[in-house]
């Protein structure tokens, strides 16, 4: 079953979602939603309760929940309880709380643009350019941040063309790249960002992204010139590429005397200076 792993936002709120585009249906993650709804620090232990409560009335409920891994707060994938829309709208009915309407308004959004999505792929760029504004980002950043997702998508396109195709294949790939032009893994970059489960991407500086998205064209070209093929031949095209944008960097670095390397972040911070870790 073919999945799209995405965060969709109600009130800036993250709700974790699949969508299985062999039966064209949005999975959410239960946890998440009743998080929103019930507004309770210990969300998973309200879940539970509640799903005995349903099982013991005799609901049928039980039956058409799934599981699917997500990524946890601690950044890993784990099996979390999920469900349809119309198994999710109804244990919405079993939470009382002012929210429930508006969050079936939402949901009914969501269905709808995905559909509008599948007919005309631009509706997902222009959510997600909607997504950013809402986050506060410029139209300098959001422009670059979609400059650079186009280039990705190239090369993944590519990737996937010269026999790349495990999950772990692309990630070593990205982080042959990565590592090679900041001098920094991407776990590393996280770490001096304070990022834990965030995309790094959307917590990049725009001279950030436009290195990376050099990195990532360099990457692509030699590859193509060179028509590499499998995890070995991309891997050395990959730190070729890399070089390119670490060598512009370096340059760069030279004449302006800043590290183009940061740990900047758009991670909010409260009265007290502190970073709130709810991106």
């Amino acid at each position: 079953m073919k999945q799209e792993t995405s965060i969709k936002l109600f009130e800036s709120k993250k709700v974790r979602t699949h969508w299985d585009e062999k039966n064209e249906k949005w999975y959410f993650s239960i946890i998440d939603v009743v998080e929103i709804l019930t507004e309770s620090p210990r969300p998973r232990k309200y879940w539970n309760a509640l799903k005995t409560k349903l099982k013991a009335e005799g609901s049928e409920l039980s039956h058409k929940l799934g599981q699917l891994k997500m990524q946890a707060e601690d950044g890993k994938m784990r099996e979390t309880d999920v469900a349809d829309t119309e198994t999710l709208l109804r244990i919405i009915q079993s939470i009382p709380s002012p929210k429930a309407e508006p969050f079936k308004q939402w949901l009914a959004k969501v269905g709808y643009e995905r559909m509008k999505e599948i007919s005309d792929p631009e509706q997902s760029i222009d959510r997600a350019r909607d997504n950013w504004q809402k986050l506060g980002r410029s139209e300098k950043w959001i422009q670059q941040r979609m400059t650079g997702q186009e280039t990705r998508n190239k090369l993944t396109d590519y990737w996937k063309d010269a026999g790349i195709k495990e999950k772990n294949e692309f990630a070593l790939l990205t982080n042959i790249i990565h590592q090679e032009w900041t001098g920094l893994t991407v776990k590393k970059h996280k770490d001096l960002k304070g990022l834990k489960t965030q995309n790094l991407r959307d917590h990049m500086s725009e001279a950030e992204l436009i290195f990376t998205a050099l990195a990532e064209l360099s990457t692509r070209q030699i590859a193509e010139t060179e028509q590499a093929k499998g995890l070995q031949e991309n891997a050395k095209a990959s730190k070729k590429g890399g070089a390119v944008a670490k060598n512009a960097r370096k340059e760069l670095e030279s004449k302006t005397g800043k590290s183009v390397v940061t740990g900047e972040n758009f991670l909010p911070i409260s009265k007290e200076n502190k970073i709130i870790d709810n991106d």
